[in-house]
């Protein structure tokens, strides 16, 4: 344990654990409103919560040590190619936070429309219940499926890469607020600028009126601009369209890479070809071909 230890701190830079340094605020508002909701039914359930609770702290200790071993290295490796190298000042970190925002945007419609980045995307979709733990349902393998590329833009254009990071940690750090029935409406101007809780709310709803809907991390402008919003209307059902229902930590991080590997040695038994096989990795998570089923 020792030598692991000695690892991180080798090799990670204090931006990197923005999340990390998080969690003592993120574990209060969980305590707290868990106490707020201990007499509504269907808010926090026992079992539920412990796999999210679960799922978190494994990610939080799986993402760290691929972002050691694959995304720094990696975007290192991109920054050499860079256009220029912008210093960090309040201004350029504002830009910088922005363009994190649109990446990000891009990223989350990506993985609810690629099925490829929705392997990894599910397993934050797979509670059907809405509150702060539901935050920390989040895969192993997004630094796998390749999440941090679409940050690259930033380095290449010449952020440094831990910056780019530490403005994505924030990102994200913000949306943990947003997964909650606590919080209502807010006022007009907030709810047409940010991501708000009732934006979010829909976004985890399997109704048909919700379903990829509302992308944005602490922006709903782009949501806005590109067409994807829906406000919160009739009553969410959270979840998944097709639940997956599983106590097993494992299963609930592999099961959507399963099944499209599945899905593609179908396409070669059934049909012999690659071409059907491999569009599986990129059509959307719900293609199949028009004689199946």
């Amino acid at each position: 344990m020792e030598h692991l230890l000695d690892f991180f701190r080798q090799h990670l830079d204090p931006r990197d654990l923005t999340l990390l340094l998080l969690s003592p605020l993120f574990m209060l508002s969980i305590a707290l409103e868990a106490w707020r909701f201990r007499k509504t039914p269907g808010v926090y359930t026992w079992r539920d919560t412990f796999m999210s609770m679960n799922s978190g702290g494994s990610y939080l200790f799986v993402d760290l040590l691929l972002v050691i071993v694959l995304v720094i290295p990696a975007m290192q490796w991109a920054y050499q190619f860079r256009i220029w190298t912008i210093e960090i000042t309040p201004w350029t970190f504002f830009a910088l936070f922005m363009g994190v925002e649109l990446l990000y945007y891009g990223f989350h419609r990506a993985s609810h429309r690629i099925r490829w980045f929705w392997c990894a995307h599910v397993v934050h979709h797979g509670s059907e219940h809405m509150n702060f733990t539901t935050a920390l349902r989040q895969s192993w393998f997004y630094a796998i499926a390749g999440n941090w590329l679409f940050y690259t833009p930033m380095v290449w254009l010449g952020f440094e890469p831990h910056w780019v990071l530490f403005a994505l940690s924030l990102n994200l750090g913000y949306q943990f607020f947003v997964h909650t029935q606590w919080v209502g409406k807010l006022p007009a101007w907030f709810e047409w600028l940010f991501n708000t809780p009732s934006h979010h709310r829909a976004h985890h709803g399997r109704n048909p009126v919700y379903i990829d809907r509302n992308f944005g991390g602490t922006l709903i402008i782009f949501d806005r601009l590109f067409g994807s919003f829906v406000p919160e209307q009739e009553a969410v059902d959270y979840g998944l369209e097709h639940p997956v229902p599983t106590n097993n930590l494992v299963w609930l991080n592999v099961h959507e890479w399963a099944a499209m590997l599945k899905d593609m040695r179908r396409e070669l038994r059934e049909k012999g070809s690659w071409w059907l096989a491999f569009k599986h990795l990129w059509a959307p998570p719900e293609w199949e071909r028009g004689d199946v089923g």
